[in-house]
């Protein structure tokens, strides 16, 4: 059971990879995959945990699944706040407040500035809501679809790499500043550097093959989002409290240690409070579409679902000691920090960066390598910045995949390359100042 786990995770990922060409939904693949993966754990009982009787282990498997549930619905609940208030921030068109001031036509240079801007926002707020935001401005900003997938993938590459150097701009790196492993100050010095090369570098080719001005996107033709009349108080007023919800989340989570999460159902229900006192004297009709029930139809469900049957598997693969014996693996044939945490980034583009910290976390304790030793800047910049090399190798990933359905295979092809030669420059920067 043992390896037919690992046998079924590689063909439902290659069903995944391949949705396109099987006609068959990722998601579907997904939650198939993660159901499977928990019941082959189960049916394997006696071979995972042979040290515990039948009962013992059963308690274990679910003790560990709701452990699991538990911490994806973290993931789950917050991609559904920040997706709600970002689409309510749309239809109120207060997006346009800022497509409305780039008047950059040249595709190239446009590119250059919204991955900058991305990178910094990253590290503000985290590369998963970066995401989710800059998604609402490209999608403002673009028509064409090739041109759109391009500018989507820079985003996904720029918001990992914001988000490594900065103690709050992803979940690995809150897990390593959480667990004693790096300090604040310390992580931002150490890999902003390697993180600007590893943007830079595919910023580059990027933008070098992209000739021509943007075509951009005719506001009537909008999918999804039909224009309401929305007076420029309440763009405004929706706007900045929706900017300033989502930057509360790290300082909520600051005063109250309480996860992200809360944070941003915190930030919701002050706009869905703003919302209906915003639009109390309206009629019904004008209020359809600028209430957050209207918005919440809207919400991309498969790609949260994506995530959960992506996680569940990825969680079973940690329950049965997948990822455990892989890190042992590579601990023990290489001895180099470097190559370590160099595999450590590229399979976590396969197999999601949290459990593969967590099993670094596990393995390694803080008297082996002390608070901010290079072991740990690394692994936070490899982390971090790895899952960029497969579309679905990060939480950013995820949601520019499902907001754009951008196709996995296209993304190999185009970007995956670009992708691996930031991240090893980025490595090589850090190894050229350490």
């Amino acid at each position: 059971m043992y390896l037919a786990i690992i046998i079924v995770f590689v063909i439902g990922y290659l069903a995944i990879a391949l949705e396109h060409n099987i006609n068959i939904n990722k998601t579907a693949s997904a939650l198939l995959l993660g159901v499977i993966c928990w019941t082959l754990l189960v049916f394997g009982i006696d071979t995972i945990f042979p040290q515990l009787d039948n009962t013992a282990s059963m308690h274990l498997i679910s003790e560990s699944l709701l452990e699991h549930v538990g911490e994806i619905s973290e993931i789950l609940f917050f991609l559904l706040g920040a997706m709600t208030i970002v689409e309510l921030m749309d239809a109120h068109e207060g997006f346009g407040l800022i497509t409305d001031k780039i008047k950059i036509k040249k595709k190239s240079h446009l590119l250059i500035a919204l991955s900058i801007l991305t990178f910094f926002l990253s590290a503000a707020l985290d590369n998963l809501t970066t995401a989710i935001v800059m998604a609402a401005v490209l999608r403002k900003m673009i028509r064409d679809k090739q041109d759109l997938w391009i500018f989507a993938s820079m985003i996904i590459i720029a918001a990992n790499a914001g988000g490594a150097w900065s103690p709050i701009g992803d979940v690995t790196t809150i897990m390593l500043w959480i667990g004693g492993q790096v300090t604040a100050g310390n992580i931002v010095t150490s890999i902003f550097i390697p993180s600007v090369v590893s943007t830079m570098v595919p910023l580059a080719i990027l933008s070098f093959n992209l000739k021509g001005d943007v075509e951009i996107m005719d506001v009537a033709s909008n999918e999804g989002h039909p224009k309401s009349d929305v007076t420029t108080f309440e763009k405004i007023i929706v706007f900045a409290v929706g900017v300033g919800a989502l930057l509360f989340v790290p300082i909520f989570k600051t005063l109250t240690h309480l996860p992200p999460f809360m944070g941003i159902l915190f930030g919701l229900s002050i706009m869905w409070i703003l919302t209906e006192v915003l639009h109390m004297k309206k009629s019904e009709e004008h209020k359809k579409s600028l209430s957050i029930t209207a918005i919440l139809t809207r919400i991309d469900t498969p790609s949260i679902l994506f995530f959960l049957g992506i996680l569940l598997a990825v969680a079973a693969l940690q329950v049965g000691g997948h990822l455990l014996q892989l890190s042992q693996v590579l601990d023990a044939n290489f001895d180099s920090i470097y190559v370590v945490n160099l595999f450590i980034g590229l399979l976590s583009s396969i197999i999601d960066n949290v459990p593969m910290v967590a099993a670094a976390m596990g393995m390694y304790t803080l008297e082996v390598y002390p608070p901010d030793s290079m072991f740990w800047e690394l692994l936070a910049y490899c982390a971090g910045t790895g899952g960029s090399i497969l579309i679905i190798g990060s939480a950013a990933g995820v949601a520019i995949m499902g907001i754009f359905k951008i196709d996995f295979i296209w993304y190999l092809k185009k970007i995956s390359i670009v992708a691996i030669l930031g991240y090893l420059a980025g490595i090589g920067t850090y190894m050229l100042l350490n």
